[in-house]
């Protein structure tokens, strides 16, 4: 059997290391992340999106996003002020190049 990658691309193992770190920091407990996760993959499946894990780490960052807004560890302001600098930033960067904020 021929292992590929885990990730996909680097912001999923990003997401990934960000709620291991939450849960490590006592953030956010075990259960509580295992229901999150599992509350969107099952909103997911309601919307009738395939459960081929194509969308997995989509699920995963919405809810680290989720969480970390219901635990006040960042505003619903702050979260969508950064992702809106984020996708200004990865369209200004050229492909293959790390993408920076600039704050």
């Amino acid at each position: 059997m021929t292992a590929g990658p885990v990730f996909q691309e680097a912001w999923q193992a990003q997401a990934f290391a960000m709620a291991t770190l939450l849960q490590e920091q006592g953030y956010v407990t075990p259960r509580e992340w295992t229901e999150a996760l599992g509350c969107e993959i099952a909103a997911a499946r309601d919307r009738g999106e395939l459960d081929d894990g194509a969308n997995y780490y989509h699920d995963w960052l919405t809810a680290l996003e989720k969480t970390v807004a219901q635990k006040g560890l960042i505003s619903a302001e702050e979260l969508a002020r950064r992702k809106v600098e984020w996708e200004e930033a990865a369209h200004a960067t050229p492909h293959g190049m790390p993408i920076e904020l600039k704050r």
